[in-house]
Formats: structure tokens, sequence, C-alpha cells
């Protein structure tokens, strides 16, 4: 049994609940992934299953990996990603995992690479509340002092300062799962979800 899959975010919209409540919604487009390759214990170290997103043309890959994927028999993959599993052995190759482990009112954590912000200042990427607004004040935007001069005369480790902001691997936890659809291999999720629209995202079972 599996508790991961990984799908793309399509985007946002809201949902009308039976007693029309209107609730945000991110929708995801989860799977199917297939098993490319069996990781065991005895071989490897470890049990797990490596799986294949989103079908690609096989001009877009190299002939290493062109042998790889003929072993699964399903065509090549854009992403391949490992899930852990307990035993390897019960999977075989060339099997498809949709959407059917995720059900309505399951909690999942997802995670994705954040929207890339560049360079920001501490206002934008720390919630800094700035200098003075008055006639006179040059310190507007800026952070400030950031260490005094005598002791310990340096920065501290960890100082909130400007820098590039977002591009980083973000988790968020127990989002619930509105509503799946197996048949359009459809996740809706309640609340939003890090990472722009058609970035990768992990989808695990709380």
């Amino acid at each position: 049994m599996i508790n991961k899959l990984f799908g793309k975010k399509m985007g946002m919209t809201r949902i009308f609940l039976e007693e029309g409540k209107s609730v945000p919604v991110t929708v995801l487009k989860v799977g199917p992934c297939v098993v490319t390759q069996k990781k065991t214990q005895p071989k490897d170290g470890y049990d797990a299953i490596q799986v294949g997103y989103e079908p690609i043309k096989d001009t877009k890959i190299n002939r290493p990996m062109k042998g790889h994927f003929a072993a699964s028999g399903q065509g090549c993959f854009a992403h391949l990603k490992e899930i852990r599993v307990e035993d390897a052995e019960q999977f075989e190759l060339g099997h498809e995992l949709s959407v059917d482990i995720f059900t309505a009112g399951d909690l999942v954590n997802v995670c994705a690479i954040s929207k890339g912000r560049g360079f920001a200042g501490v206002m934008k990427r720390w919630g800094f509340g700035g200098g003075r607004k008055t006639h006179g004040s040059r310190s507007h935007r800026i952070p400030g002092s950031i260490g005094c001069s005598a002791y310990p005369s340096r920065v501290q480790k960890g100082k909130k300062l400007p820098g590039r902001m977002g591009n980083h691997r973000v988790t968020i936890k127990n989002l619930e799962v509105v509503d799946a659809r197996p048949e359009m291999n459809l996740v809706v999720i309640k609340g939003s979800v890090p990472g722009s629209s058609n970035s990768l995202l992990e989808i695990t079972k709380g």
C-alpha cells in the first residue's frame, strides 16, 4: 500500500457546500504514476518503487534513459520519483498508481517548490514595519541597526536581512481533500498549496 503520489497544480477556484458556504479550493491533477523500477532490500539496501509521471516523447531523452523506461513498457516520463514501501515485490513494472488512494475527508501533506520572488527587502521578505514616514527620514524601508558595535561586534547568525525570497521546498500539512475524481485524475484540496500553476507537487496522506 502506498500513501504518496505526484501531480501538478492546475489552479484555484471555489466550491459551495450543501449549506451554501463558499470554500476556496485548489485543483490538482494527480497521476497516473507508472512503476518504472523496483528497489529491494537485498539488492539496494531498502524497499522502494520508482515511479514516472507526465509522459513525454522519447525524442526528448537520451538512449540510456530509453533503455531504463523500456522495462516498464509504458513509454517515457518527464519526472522520476521514489516512494518508500514495505515490500517492493508486490508491485509490477508498468503498474499504474491512480487517484483512488485518496478519498474525500482525507488529510494530506502537499510539498512543492514555492514561487520565486527574486531579491526582496526586509519589509516584503520578513514583514518589517519600516522606518518613519515623516519629512526628513531616510530610513523608510531599510532594516536599521543589525548588531552592536563593541560586543559581539559582528552580525548574529540567522539575522533577518534582505535576500532572495521564495524558490525553496515548502510543505503544507493537514490539508483536507474535498473531492477526488479518479476518472479525471483530479483531487480537490481545501485551501492553497505552494508553487505556481503546472508546478510539480508531492501529495502524501497524513
